[in-house]
């Protein structure tokens, strides 16, 4: 979903106050090569598009690999070094350096059914029956609901308000998830389990991609902490995913308790050259197609 048009086209518009889009795009009649690169003007490099909120980067290439050698080539005359996070399989990138920086949990949808599922993790049942036992129950939304969307990354804004690493203390990307909710509409669902009062005990934003649900963001409620409201809402959405036969992606961060849902995982890597590196391997590739 991080190729989609319109996230990309969102992300240059929302960041563009510190990323500068130079995507290079090449066709030919043996293949096509789209590359989204951004120059970060801070930290003085290339990237891709997405600032930190893109998962499963990747250049788009189909047919001869000398294509997205040209497309590289109009990166290297930026005179730049590249650095990405998150490059999931490194099919693209066999002449970079490729160093593993996560992994991303997921469950499988073909191997594991519903009950099974739940019959492993029934712990989690009792603590979501405690909970509705004080007048908590789970709503669905979706992306278009873009008040519940705000308000939940707000919530989650101020979780980890100290924190510097909080992603979302950052207005611009509390709005950008806002308006990409409404851009994926019914394939963005949002689940809420909600007091009384209709206040947040835990939410879960997760966008349908294929036969995948991505679960983007989870927040939980501290005060309800004993009741593992964030982990409970994972097992429960997981449950319901499996039922229809949709696949379970809990993306970066190995967590205790996605290890413990997961039957399988992939290894994200980080891509990395300095300038020389770029210009050099351009160079070459140029040197072979032309021998």
């Amino acid at each position: 979903m991080f190729q989609r048009f319109h996230w990309n086209r969102l992300a240059a518009q929302f960041f563009a106050h510190q990323f500068s889009p130079v995507v290079c795009a090449v066709e030919s009649g043996a293949g096509a090569a789209i590359i989204p690169a951004v120059i970060n003007h801070g930290a003085h490099r290339l990237e891709l598009l997405g600032e930190a909120l893109f998962d499963y980067r990747d250049v788009l290439h189909a047919g001869d690999p000398d294509v997205l050698w040209a497309a590289w080539e109009m990166l290297a005359d930026f005179e730049l070094p590249l650095f990405i996070n998150c490059v999931e399989g490194p099919e693209n990138w066999e002449e970079f350096q490729c160093d593993e920086f996560a992994r991303a949990p997921w469950v499988e949808a073909r191997a594991l059914t519903e009950q099974q599922f739940r019959s492993a993790h029934s712990r989690l049942a009792r603590q979501l029956r405690r909970m509705q036992r004080r007048g908590v129950e789970l709503f669905q939304y979706s992306g278009t609901d873009r008040e519940v969307v705000r308000h939940l990354y707000r919530l989650k804004c101020e979780q980890f308000s100290g924190d510097p690493d909080n992603l979302f203390r950052d207005e611009r990307r509390r709005e950008f998830m806002v308006r990409v909710g409404v851009a994926e509409a019914e394939n963005c669902q949002v689940f809420a389990l909600e007091d009384p009062a209709q206040w947040v005990v835990a939410g879960l934003v997760t966008f349908l991609d294929g036969n995948m649900r991505r679960f983007y963001t989870i927040y939980f409620d501290p005060q309800w902490a004993m009741y593992s409201p964030g982990v409970a809402l994972v097992y429960e959405v997981t449950a319901r995913s499996l039922a229809q036969g949709v696949g379970c992606d809990y993306m970066t961060g190995e967590y205790p308790y996605k290890l413990r849902f997961a039957n399988a995982s992939r290894v994200l890597y980080r891509i990395q050259a300095s300038t020389m590196e770029l210009r050099a391997m351009v160079e070459r590739r140029t040197q072979v197609r032309i021998a």
